[in-house]
């Protein structure tokens, strides 16, 4: 199971951090978050942004309600 996606305003606060030189380590106490987790979000560096981005991959064709099985009579 996935877990969710943090707010943007956690993540702007953990680029605030990094910039005014604070460890993943330390941020990641303070914050309460994995430390993997802190480590992929300064990835803004690359792309410019802290907002989600598209995912790749080829959208689903059928929604969830109509992929569950109908248990009619």
């Amino acid at each position: 199971m996935r877990s969710k996606e943090l707010s943007i305003e956690l993540r702007d606060r953990i680029v605030s951090r990094h910039r005014s030189g604070e460890g993943c380590q330390k941020m990641s106490t303070a914050l309460k978050v994995p430390k993997n987790t802190v480590a992929s979000i300064l990835k803004w560096k690359k792309f410019g942004t802290t907002k989600t981005l598209p995912r790749a991959g080829r959208p689903d064709k059928l929604s969830n309600r109509r992929r569950k099985p109908w248990s009619g009579s």
